[in-house]
């Protein structure tokens, strides 16, 4: 008898030994697998800066490292998200299409995978990126390291996305919202147009939201905020991460053991105010530490025990009537980035090729439920949208995030596209756009972000 017992209790442990094997743990109705990670993805070679035009030497030392990181949600019930915050002005498609190539293995679909430039004036230029910036061509020398780099980089993403799938372990997510005021719009109205200088009149968004990632005895792991302003604190030809850098380094002093990851909003007309100085970005980014002290502190959170749906709609936005070769040909004898822009158009037009009439714009938008959804726009987009968002859908439950996925150039509102100046269409000519936008491009990216979000958001 007592042998049949203790033969029938073996028998029952082994079926479960067994049925743990074939069905690892996944994470209970309060906690979800999340995994964090970071890597370093300084180039230890000098390598040209993108983000302004002027500078045309190679880079000439480090004064900030700068660091991609990663938090990878879900289990074997929940298909894995990847969301990567990456100090660059700007990471194109064409990378994260291969990133998603690269991550297929381990489950992760275009939908699910979201990459958030910080847009830092002081990173290693990427190929595709604002490539007629500089107005004159690329030395061939300091092309090979640009080259050299981006290879690197793409590397270096697959590294820290596969890193945080690994460390993936229970843990509990949480949001809540704060606000830094260290923003201010940079569009002034003058007699003679928009210029860029401090317009305290003109509109901002100082919301900043923040995502805590906690293990199960309640200890932080890490966070991510967003905030929508420019990183253009500095400006030298020296390696830095400007104030999302200073930001993410501030926060894990006051957090040892923490990983902390910046994103930006609609910041394509903010600026930091004030800036010139690598203090002011340090005291930028401590107003944010210090923001994040107190929401862990005094926040009220929102847990977010939904599982994440992930959806992506790709539209295209037309740009307004395009160049006839005569004027590209009379636009070619220009010095700068006009003349570069118009000399890689007739070099296509050459070839047999068309210059794009149209840009394709992947927009995308995450949920966890009712709780919290977040939109990922590419882009340098304007504040208009991220306010725009927050107003016709509910505010209080919505995460607007910009640089995501793709930086092809600036995004303007229609009231930007009708006021003009640089956010409009100046800027157009150093991401070698053929054109500014036909004026539509407002309503075609909130079509889809209606298409997108899901009903429980309506207001």
């Amino acid at each position: 008898m007592f042998r049949r017992l203790f033969l029938r209790l073996a028998a029952a442990c082994l079926l479960a030994c067994l049925a743990a094997c074939a069905h690892p743990p996944t994470a209970s109705s309060s906690t979800r697998l999340v995994g964090v990670a970071q890597v370093d993805i300084t180039p230890d070679y000098p390598v040209r800066l993108n983000g302004y035009g002027g500078r045309r030497a190679e880079s000439e030392g480090i004064v900030q490292r700068i660091r991609a990181k990663a938090l990878a949600i879900g289990d074997v019930t929940e298909k894995p998200a990847v969301l990567i915050t990456v100090d660059n002005c700007g990471v194109p498609e064409w990378i994260r299409t291969e990133l998603v190539r690269r991550l297929a293995w381990r489950g992760v679909i275009s939908e699910r995978l979201a990459i958030c430039s910080s847009h830092t004036h002081s990173a290693p230029m990427l190929n595709g990126v604002l490539p007629t910036i500089f107005g004159v061509p690329i030395p061939p020398e300091h092309q090979r390291n640009i080259d050299r780099y981006t290879g690197e980089f793409t590397d270096k993403l697959e590294q820290v996305a596969l890193a945080a799938l690994s460390d993936r372990q229970p843990a509990s997510l949480a949001w809540s919202k704060g606000e830094v005021k260290f923003a201010s719009n940079r569009r002034k109205p003058t007699p003679t147009g928009y210029q860029n200088a401090p317009n305290p009149a003109g509109p901002v968004d100082h919301e900043l939201p923040l995502l805590r990632v906690t293990s199960p005895d309640g200890k932080l792991r890490a966070v991510l905020a967003s905030y929508a302003c420019h990183c253009t604190t500095t400006g030298f030809n020296k390696m830095h991460a400007d104030w999302a850098g200073c930001a993410q380094l501030a926060i894990e002093r006051a957090h040892p053991g923490v990983i902390a990851l910046t994103a930006i909003g609609c910041g394509a007309d903010q600026n930091p105010n004030p800036r010139g100085t690598y203090e002011l970005a340090d005291k930028h980014g401590q107003s944010l530490a210090d923001e994040v002290a107190r929401l862990l502190k005094e926040g009220k959170f929102t847990e977010l025990n939904s599982p994440l749906s992930g959806v992506t709609k790709r539209i295209e936005l037309p740009f307004d009537k395009l160049p006839t070769r005569a004027e590209w040909e009379a636009a070619a004898k220009k010095p700068g980035a006009d003349g570069l822009r118009a000399q890689f158009a007739l070099a296509k037009l050459d070839k047999g090729e068309t210059i794009a009439d149209r840009l394709p714009y992947l927009v995308q938008v995450w949920n966890f439920g009712p709780d919290l959804a977040m939109v990922f726009l590419p882009g340098e987009v304007v504040v208009d949208y991220g306010l725009r968002i927050k107003r016709e859908f509910d505010g209080t439950r919505v995460w607007v995030n910009s640089y995501a996925n793709d930086v092809p150039c600036y995004i303007p509102s229609r009231r930007v596209w009708d006021e003009g100046g640089y956010e409009a269409a100046g800027a157009m000519v150093y991401y070698n756009r053929p054109a500014r936008f036909d004026g539509t491009q407002e309503t075609r990216i909130m079509d889809a972000v209606q298409t997108l979000m899901p009903k429980a958001f309506a207001r």
